[in-house]
């Protein structure tokens, strides 16, 4: 029997914005054998034609617009900061593409809600880049969690302790509520809360206050928050940006186990530890991780997400669910602006400010 058409088809992927992350999509793309770069844009002309010599793609662009009209791309990677997220999604969207876009997907809840309408509209799909949901070692324990292996998950620590210096909030639309969207809850926490997510699933509640410590910036450089998840589970979750001995890290406290992740930008199997509750020790030889390990990364995001478009099937739930960590993210913000008042889901469904922006009052304690 010969195969259907549709499996011989290679999907015909550009790329806007071509900072330090869209060197991990190039790669990405270039590993999957049905996936081809074929196009790239940047508002500089030059940093484009740059890009495109290096990652062999044969013709760059300054104008976005121009290069959606000449390619009619199949997949479109957003590499660009937050701001024009919503605006190049749309414009993707209208061109007939799938869309593939770094995180924070949108600067505000809002601006996702319009482009999930228009993936909706097009019958095309919108996958986010939360790549440390990805690997063998995270798809293991999000297994033995939800077949409750390791009993009722309880209590959960989740850190993204990093540092960012002066010359990092001194790119002019970093640190601004109008242009970045948030600060390193956004940036940067996000990660670790979008995995926390992942492993535990639905939130009921958030607390959160915001803190300006150290650098020159409208936005939080530290957060702090205590999520309730709907299974019961209570999580205490910190983001710093000024914390010099870097590290993110996940802690999940089970009637029988206790889970961590330690890693930085990125983990494998030794990165991850399951420790037995006294009186389960025998249960361990079963939570043992897998032989063959694929470490978390942005190439078998990318690679699930383009087998599932050549298949016609939904996204995988590396790729999935792409408002939920936003959503917490959003709920942090508003807690902080209500003086850390409680934010469920159905509050922040109607919420009057904070769909729209995340823009909050922040603690300044800097001396």
């Amino acid at each position: 029997m010969k195969p259907h058409p549709q499996s011989r088809r290679t999907l015909r992927c550009v790329l806007v914005g071509t900072g330090s992350v869209a060197r991990l999509h190039a790669q990405a793309v270039a590993a999957h054998s049905r996936a081809e770069l074929v196009a790239v844009a940047d508002i500089s002309v030059d940093r484009a034609a740059a890009f495109a010599a290096q990652y062999d793609v044969a013709v760059s662009y300054g104008d976005y617009d121009e290069m959606l009209e000449e390619q009619r791309p199949d997949v479109v990677l957003i590499c660009t900061p937050p701001g024009p997220h919503r605006v190049q999604a749309l414009a993707a969207f209208a061109a007939g593409a799938h869309v593939i876009v770094e995180k924070p997907p949108a600067p505000s809840l809002d601006e996702l809600d319009e482009m999930r309408a228009a993936a909706d509209a097009a019958g095309r799909q919108l996958a986010v880049v939360f790549q440390q949901r990805t690997g063998t070692a995270a798809a293991h324990v999000r297994g033995l969690l939800s077949s409750g292996a390791l009993g009722r998950p309880l209590v959960a620590v989740c850190q993204t302790l990093w540092f960012r210096d002066a010359d990092y909030f001194a790119v002019p639309w970093r640190g601004k509520w109008q242009t970045e969207g948030g600060g390193t809850t956004l940036g940067h926490g996000i990660h670790q809360i979008d995995l926390l997510a992942h492993l535990l699933g639905n939130w009921s509640s958030v607390q959160g206050r915001l803190f300006r410590l150290d650098r020159e910036t409208e936005t939080e450089d530290v957060s702090t928050a205590t999520i309730v998840f709907e299974a019961g589970v209570v999580a205490q979750v910190i983001t710093s940006a000024v914390s010099p001995r870097e590290t993110s890290s996940i802690r999940i406290d089970t009637q029988k186990a206790t889970v961590t992740v330690d890693h930085l930008y990125g983990h494998g199997h030794e990165n991850w530890r399951i420790t037995a509750a006294p009186g389960f020790e025998s249960e361990a030889d079963g939570w043992a991780f897998p032989d063959a390990e694929v470490r978390s990364d942005h190439a078998p995001l990318l690679r699930d997400v383009f087998d599932a478009l050549l298949d016609g099937r939904p996204l995988p739930s590396t790729a999935d669910a792409p408002a939920r960590s936003l959503e917490l993210v959003a709920a942090i913000y508003a807690s902080a602006a209500a003086g850390g008042g409680i934010i469920t889901p159905e509050i922040l469904a109607a919420h009057p400010t904070h769909r729209a922006s995340f823009a909050s009052p922040v603690v300044d304690l800097r001396a």
